[in-house]
């Protein structure tokens, strides 16, 4: 329930984000956000896998970068469903999938599976730890 709680507020965090770096994107309010993340990880665990089978000639053709267009539209359809959540156009979700996704990438070096912040430890090649 944690990691739960704790992947939510990444995602409200990447969505803030998406709103204040990406022209076209705004959300009004804080129970859109909250909302939106949780439409999100809906979208991102049922309906994004189909998409990207649905698509994957596309997106081998294009050696992966069909994806980011699979993410627009992902986070375009939660924006058509959420009320107070909107964006200008698919430019918009584009970038900000990508502002979305940057932030859940960033995230998940400091926050492990179980929602806990991991403490990173540098090795040397000779195995031995340095703090």
């Amino acid at each position: 329930m944690k990691g739960f709680l704790v992947r939510l507020l990444v995602t409200a965090l990447g969505l803030w984000a998406a709103t204040a770096i990406v022209p076209g994107v705004t959300i009004h309010g804080l129970g859109s956000l909250i909302g939106a993340a949780l439409l999100l990880g809906l979208v991102n665990a049922v309906i994004r896998p189909i998409i990207l089978i649905l698509t994957l000639p596309l997106t081998l053709l294009t050696l992966g970068l069909f994806i980011f267009v699979v993410n627009g539209i992902s986070l375009a359809l939660v924006a058509w469903l959420m009320p107070g959540f909107t964006l200008s156009g698919f430019g918009a979700a584009i970038l900000g999938s990508i502002v979305v996704g940057l932030t859940g990438w960033v995230a998940s070096i400091f926050i492990g599976s179980t929602g806990r912040l991991e403490h990173i430890h540098r090795v040397e090649v000779t195995g031995r730890r340095i703090d």
